[in-house]
């Protein structure tokens, strides 16, 4: 469980670092999506919401490769991972594979340090 544990933080680290980089870079070119799909990436480009997204990418993809405050940056990506699933449930399914991939690689990871995240699921404090 080590090794693929690793094998994955490598591998996430490496997605939203690049992603994250390509947020402000733009490096790798994509059409922009269709329908309400772009209609909502549009707001989120247009009113730079999407700026803090990538700098949380980029931070917590760097973590993770860098193996320093892997608990943070899981917590860094859990929400933005929600919400990259969620774009891609309703709105953009082609996308929907990559998301799922990310998810798979953040749950092996998580289950490694699950430790650092034992108190919030604590019943009582």
């Amino acid at each position: 469980m080590k090794i693929a544990s690793t094998i994955a933080r490598v591998l996430l680290g490496l997605l939203f670092a690049t992603f994250g980089l390509n947020g402000f870079l733009n490096f790798i070119h994509m059409p922009p999506p269709t329908g309400l799909a772009g209609q909502f990436f549009g707001v989120l480009f247009a009113s730079h919401y999407l700026v803090p997204i990538f700098a949380l990418q980029l931070v917590a993809g760097a973590l993770l490769l860098a193996n320093r405050f892997v608990p943070l940056a899981l917590a860094l990506l859990a929400p933005v991972i929600v919400n990259i699933l969620l774009f891609h449930c309703l709105m953009a399914p082609e996308g929907l594979p990559l998301a799922c991939v990310a998810t798979l690689l953040w749950a092996v990871v998580f289950a490694r340090k699950r430790s650092a995240f034992a108190g919030l699921f604590a019943a009582r404090a």
